[in-house]
């Protein structure tokens, strides 16, 4: 049988490197590649296809749940598992959103994750009652298509750059990003808004007051 194979992304190396120890308990499971940030975690996708995304929301540049939006737009069948300390049902909702398979936090059993990483692998879902519970009681938030965009902190951040005339390379400076990261920001905004330029996207925003 092929080994399941796996993307560890983590900002944080004593952690990527606490969860590798972990998985390599098990000899089906295989860890293909890291990243620490979620720039570098597109980059990795753009020539490895794993079975599994171990990814967490708080890192750099792109956050999990803006890489895995990004990313599921680029290949739906990508498969995510959050694995974070993030509780709290907005993270819980907006990474169901984005595409999530399961979502774990980071005092999770071994047992639990082996079990996570095999189902999501496998093509289902799992999420433990605790997660269950939060899921249910937010199940219209979770379901519902808002009419207005919903922008990332980030991308509201670049936004009002956008507005305010900067160019991409300044704004790169400014938030110490790539030009590349916020051209795909500013990407997904115009996505987000329906807009073709950038004069569409500043009037639609303010009538959205995004900005």
């Amino acid at each position: 049988m092929d080994k399941i194979s796996i993307i560890i992304a983590d900002d944080h190396r004593l952690i990527r490197d606490g969860i590798k120890t972990l998985l390599k308990k098990d000899t089906d499971f295989e860890i293909v590649a890291e990243a620490d940030n979620g720039e570098e975690l597109i980059n990795i996708l753009n020539t490895i296809t794993p079975d599994v995304i171990l990814v967490d929301i708080s890192m750099p540049k792109f956050n999990g749940i803006e890489a895995m939006m990004t990313l599921k737009k680029i290949n739906p069948n990508l498969k995510f598992i959050v694995l974070t300390m993030h509780e709290e049902p907005e993270y819980i909702i907006k990474s169901i959103q984005a595409g999530a398979s399961s979502y774990l936090l980071k005092n999770v059993e071994y047992e639990e994750l082996q079990k996570a990483v095999r189902t999501v692998a496998g093509g289902a879902k799992y999420f433990n009652p605790f997660i269950s519970n939060i899921m249910i009681e937010n199940l219209a938030k979770i379901t519902e298509k808002e009419e207005q965009a919903v922008l990332t902190p980030r991308e509201i951040e670049i936004l009002k750059e956008v507005a305010n005339g900067l160019s991409a390379k300044l704004i790169a400076d400014k938030f110490s990003l790539s030009v590349r990261t916020v051209e795909t920001h500013r990407v997904n905004i115009m996505k987000k808004l329906n807009a073709h330029n950038t004069a569409e996207v500043i009037k639609k925003a303010i009538e959205q007051k995004l900005i």
